[in-house]
């Protein structure tokens, strides 16, 4: 159910990235725009996409696509501390629900409010879609073992790709053949449907759920040492957490994972229609062939972290270091290897897959830290790196925008160049600082029990009193 939770989230989160080159006019371009300008148009199905009635500049359309995250930015670290101080449960339900309902009228707001309607509409989907990770790392760290983290936290991590994959894929067979809202309505329903399943199936920990066999809680309570949140847990250690190295460099790669992310998941529909010319249905397959290979990726890192950790062929820190940097250096180059393919289709789909196929690893490496580094405070931790993390969210679909007005190939290139930059000096930061061991701030005194203290101190007077 996880993974399921990841995978609505992002359907709702990026079915607007296909159905926009549908929304808009499309850019005509003429001769003295250059020979390498875009390329000639694809005649897989039914010729290239139309496009729509909106006149929206590529500098709106990159605010649009950016405006999601300016609200998914601010629930992060209140989704964390929800989640930690009452359970992860409602709190990622809750927030699934109401994204739900924001893509469900998202037709009524673009037809009746145009973009700025539209633009509104995601920023309130954000706001819900805020708190799934933090409440997942909680939920996380309340039933994942040790020696399974690595494969069970991809499996769910994963279902990002999955989303990414189906999203694409399915919009694209769905706008061929009906009208653009239908995605829309398609995709928030499934999100519905999810959150009554969650409601009946899904509890914080294994200490509550009333169909969890004994054996079961036994061996859960043997790995984890404790099973139940902790009550009393120490108000969060915000100067310890934000002061210390290794939390700064898991920040870094952060930022630099999703810049790289951030431009794909988002703008990789709008290069294939702009530039590469692809018809609808085709940006709907070829755009989602990347992420099928990131997926497997993801699984397969899984497992092959955790083999090399309880093999003790390397350490849980050099594990997550050498995860993140395949993660990051591969798709930098490749990335920029695509650009430099041109109009050869084949070649730009290969690149383009192996590119996000490597990015795979980071779900074996640094998405994991939050988990090691601090059990008691995995949902804030989680919190503070996808939250600064998302910012590039806000950017990199503007910046693309900026960077790229008449939508051509050279413009595209040095977009790709500049995630090149990010990507490597991030990943260089967190192989040399980060930690993939238990933090001193994990164990913060606990918070002292006021009514037990009373207790006390009155039982002390009555026995002086004897």
């Amino acid at each position: 159910m996880g993974f399921l939770a990841i995978l609505n989230a992002y359907t709702m989160r990026i079915s607007l990235s296909i159905a926009i080159t549908e929304l808009v006019v499309k850019k005509n371009h003429t001769d003295s725009d250059g020979e390498a300008a875009v390329c000639l148009a694809d005649d897989m199905d039914h010729g290239t996409s139309t496009g729509g009635t909106y006149e929206w500049s590529e500098e709106l359309q990159g605010f649009i696509l950016s405006s999601f995250y300016i609200g998914y930015i601010v629930t992060h670290i209140p989704g964390g501390l929800l989640a930690e101080k009452f359970g992860g449960k409602w709190t990622l339900s809750l927030g699934i629900l109401s994204t739900a309902f924001f893509t469900l009228i998202t037709p009524v707001a673009i037809i009746n409010g145009g973009a700025t309607a539209l633009i509104i509409v995601r920023i309130l989907m954000g706001l819900g879609e805020g708190t799934t990770f933090p409440a997942l790392s909680v939920l996380l760290a309340q039933w994942v073992p040790l020696n399974e983290r690595g494969k069970l936290g991809a499996l769910v991590l994963g279902g990002g790709q999955v989303g990414t994959i189906l999203g694409n894929l399915l919009s694209g067979v769905l706008l061929d053949a009906f009208d653009w809202p239908i995605v829309f309505y398609m995709f928030g329903g499934l999100g519905v449907v999810w959150f009554i399943f969650f409601c009946f199936l899904c509890f914080n920990d294994p200490t509550i759920h009333p169909y969890i066999k004994p054996s079961e809680r036994e061996y859960l309570a043997k790995e984890l040492g404790s099973l139940g949140r902790k009550e009393n847990l120490a108000p969060t250690p915000w100067k310890a957490i934000l002061t210390s190295i290794p939390m700064i460099a898991l920040v870094c790669a952060q930022i630099g994972h999703d810049w790289g992310f951030y431009i794909m998941v988002t703008d990789l529909p709008k290069y294939m229609s702009d530039v590469m010319q692809f018809s609808i249905k085709a940006n709907g397959l070829y755009s989602s062939l990347p992420y099928i290979m990131m997926w497997i990726v993801s699984i397969g890192s899984g497992f092959v972290g955790d083999w090399l950790i309880t093999r003790n062929i390397l350490s849980i820190t050099n594990t997550r270091k050498m995860m993140t940097g395949i993660a990051a250096f591969g798709p930098a180059i490749f990335m920029v290897a695509a650009s430099y393919a041109g109009c050869d289709r084949l070649a730009v789909v290969v690149l383009f897959t192996i590119c996000m196929g490597l990015m795979g690893a980071f779900y074996a490496g640094m998405k994991l830290s939050p988990l090691d580094m601090s059990p008691n405070y995995a949902g804030t931790l989680m919190a503070i790196t996808n939250g600064i993390g998302a910012i590039t969210g806000v950017i990199t679909p503007y910046l693309v925008g900026v960077m790229t007005p008449n939508a051509t190939l050279l413009e595209w290139r040095t977009v790709f160049w500049v995630a090149f930059g990010v990507l490597c000096v991030t990943a260089f930061i967190y192989c040399i600082w980060a930690s993939g061991e238990v933090q001193e701030f994990n164990d913060t005194p606990p918070r002292k029990d006021h009514d037990a203290e009373e207790r006390g101190k009155s039982s002390d007077k009555e026995k002086q009193k004897h």
